[in-house]
């Protein structure tokens, strides 16, 4: 669906009617249903993993984006379940409903949510960062200026939620930032100057 919701503005809620359309419609249709699906939460318990035993637990900060929450799900589980000494920072976007503010309109798609799917556990996170559209784009240009890395929206939002938070972290932390997408779908968005500076001006393309 690339229509949004009149209602709302919100492209989720048209897309996931549409998923169940066309389910009813063919009966050998299947839906992996990332939202509800136990397993996406699963195989996070396992990047979690992963991350523990490349850093030999040493992780004092972990950053996830929110979205499906199946990586702050199952991250935090992994947390939890081996009793290391991580604070999972959530970040999500202004607008997004799934920590309990209003929801609001969101212009780039694929950070936050309208909808709070089933794979919510608002316990998982120690810490929520709202970022803003605006601070996406700049967290995403500054990827692809200082890393060379071209990432999509969510990865800039964790990038300008750890710089927003530095404050408070103590020197010497280990910082984990978990970069979920590629920025190939924004080229014509976030990676287009155009697009930026119509829509928040030149402040959003400054990133040093």
């Amino acid at each position: 669906m690339t229509d949004p919701d009149p209602a709302t503005g919100e492209f989720l809620s048209m897309r996931l009617a549409r998923v169940r359309e066309l389910l009813a419609r063919n009966p050998d249709a299947y839906w992996p249903d990332q939202y509800s699906n136990p397993l996406n939460s699963r195989a996070h318990h396992q990047t979690m993993g992963e991350i523990a035993e490349a850093l030999y637990g040493q992780v004092d900060y972990l950053f996830c984006a929110t979205s499906t929450c199946g990586t702050l799900t199952g991250c935090a589980e992994y947390v939890r379940r081996y009793g290391l000494a991580t604070s999972v920072v959530a970040v999500d976007a202004v607008g997004s409903v799934l920590f309990g503010l209003r929801p609001g309109r969101r212009l780039i798609p694929g950070h936050g949510a309208a909808i709070r799917p089933g794979l919510l556990d608002v316990s998982a996170a120690d810490r929520v960062v709202h970022i803003s559209d605006q601070e996406c784009v700049v967290g995403c240009h500054r990827l692809v200026s200082r890393e060379g890395i071209l990432a999509g929206v969510s990865s800039g939002a964790i990038v300008s939620a750890l710089e927003k938070t530095q404050g408070d972290i103590p020197d010497g932390s280990n910082c984990v930032m978990i970069l979920p997408d590629g920025g190939d779908r924004y080229l014509d968005t976030i990676y287009s100057d155009d697009w930026v500076l119509a829509h928040f001006g030149a402040a959003a393309l400054r990133t040093a």
